[in-house]
């Protein structure tokens, strides 16, 4: 038996890997999670505005500093992941992200805090480029939509641990308060280190660099707990070596790759994607919830942080419904049913804040708030589940790290607007910006309707017959091979044997 070239510490069972798996997204998913929420707790927290003596203009530059990090860093991150790996481009995130989160934590003036805040959005513009990456490219077609769809659906405990402790803090009284939840940010770096362990290298990327014994052991451990000869994992191990043999015939840079056709409509979804994510309503919903409740008559700090906990867990209870439920609908309607309920909340927020805001009338600020909790979970639902889900999926191979380094860039940017432009939209149009908001999402809903295209139940390789016509291996479709078990599979090559026919005897999944 040849010695095993993948870490003994990576578990053979296939249900074991992919639980790694969704824990290392997951750590990731905490930290984008906690950072968020971390800003939109600091920004009603007495301790926090007294300590810097915040003004509008410095409460922005804070919170979106870390955007400015990840868009600066996204230049690079895709290149740096095909270049080192996806999984050493996770270690580096890491390390940078807990190095960030001390300054930041140990600040004792404005320009150390932006520092801190810089260098956590590298790690974290970093991380958000490579783990999805890796995640896509590693998970079985069968856990992708739910493996993935929790990426972000975790990012709601990020929310909830980053309120809850901002709220035990505030009952401190201390003008320090602020640095206990500002250093735990460091805490899932930690964590990252140790799970990045269990955790082997993508095996495509892995047959691009012509490793080959690696990867096919990497798709056996994901597909069939560690059987090599399984048919499913020869049938995946071939069309992928066709497909990236195919792309390395046709252009030997990414960056060329772009000017093919099918590949410039993936990148436009993927650059227009981000837009959907951050600009439908939901960081005005986490950055400025404190305006938001106090334009609907609720001004105490307590309640709105007591409040914040209670949106952030109903969060996280729809999000991970959602995930579960991701591959049992389609992408293209998951994402128009999410935007279309978040069109009709933000409608009913500014109707209800206009009217009731100011009036103390307690139905019509209970009604306001009822319809935060129902924007968050449409936007949960569907948008959640998708936002790591479908970009890898729609980026071929050779474009794929580039490609989630421009969806990385286009994020930021987004987060980037949100932060510095809507503190001072809502400060001059209040309640009108979540007209403009949702009126906009529309635009949305028709670009989804005339441009997605549909990815799910699909491996990464078939998703090239939908945008290229045709797919780049000659083998079967991996669901006939689950359901046939009379098809013959040629050319497989896998382990060097030479085996020109391979007759297939799948089991019924």
């Amino acid at each position: 038996m040849p010695e095993s070239k993948v870490s003994r510490l990576v578990p053979r069972d296939q249900r074991v890997f992919v639980a790694c798996l969704i824990a290392l997204s997951a750590i990731d998913s905490v930290l984008v999670g906690y950072d968020s929420s971390l800003m939109g707790s600091f920004n009603v927290m007495p301790s926090y505005i007294n300590y810097f003596t915040l003004t509008t203009t410095t409460k922005s530059l804070n919170t979106a500093v870390s955007y400015v990090g990840g868009a600066a860093i996204s230049f690079i991150s895709g290149r740096w992941t095909d270049w080192r790996g996806r999984r050493e481009a996770i270690f580096w995130s890491a390390l940078i992200t807990l190095v960030g989160g001390v300054i930041q934590g140990s600040a004792v003036s404005i320009a150390s805090f932006l520092a801190g805040r810089l260098i956590v959005g590298f790690g974290m513009g970093l991380a958000q480029t490579s783990a999805p990456t890796l995640l896509a490219e590693t998970v079985p077609v069968k856990w992708r939509g739910f493996a993935m769809g929790l990426y972000y659906a975790c990012w709601g405990i990020g929310t909830l641990v980053a309120s809850g402790v901002c709220y035990a803090t505030q009952t401190m009284n201390s003008n320090w308060a602020w640095r206990i939840p500002s250093l735990l940010q460091a805490a899932p770096s930690v964590c990252c280190f140790g799970i990045l362990l269990f955790i082997p290298e993508s095996p495509r990327w892995l047959i691009a660099k012509g490793r080959n014994d690696e990867a096919l052991e990497v798709l056996a451990i994901a597909n069939a707990s560690g059987d090599v000869d399984d048919p499913v994992v020869l049938l995946q191990f071939k069309e992928i070596q066709d497909t990236i043999r195919f792309e390395k015939e046709r252009e030997a840079s990414a960056w060329k790759s772009l000017f093919h056709a099918s590949n410039r409509k993936r990148m436009l979804i993927v650059a227009t994607f981000p837009l959907m994510v951050m600009l439908p309503g939901t960081n005005i919903v986490q950055f400025y919830f404190g305006d938001i409740l106090s334009n609907a008559g609720i001004s105490d700090p307590t309640m709105q942080l007591q409040i914040n906990i209670i949106l952030t867990s109903f969060t996280l209870v729809v999000a991970f419904a959602g995930a579960f439920f991701a591959d049992r609908v389609s992408r293209r309607m998951l994402c128009i049913g999410s935007l279309t309920g978040g069109i009709v909340s933000l409608y009913f927020l500014a109707g209800l804040t206009a009217k009731y805001g100011e009036s103390g009338d307690k139905g019509g600020i209970y009604g306001t708030i009822a319809m935060i909790f129902l924007y968050n979970a449409t936007y949960a639902w569907g948008l959640t589940p998708l936002t790591v889900l479908y970009p890898p999926e729609v980026l071929s191979f050779d474009i794929r790290a580039l490609g989630m380094g421009v969806y990385t860039l286009v994020t930021k940017l987004c987060g980037l607007f949100v932060a510095m432009v809507i503190p001072f939209g809502m400060e001059a149009i209040s309640w009108r910006v979540y007209i403009i908001n949702a009126s906009v999402d529309i635009l949305f809903v028709l670009f989804v309707v005339f441009v997605w295209v549909e990815t799910r139940g699909l491996t990464l390789e078939e998703v090239d017959r939908v945008f290229d016509g045709i797919k780049h291996s000659n083998v079967p479709d991996l669901e006939a091979v689950v359901n046939d078990k009379n098809i013959i599979l040629e050319g497989i090559d896998a382990k060097g044997f030479g085996r020109q026919q391979v007759e297939v005897d799948v089991k019924k999944d």
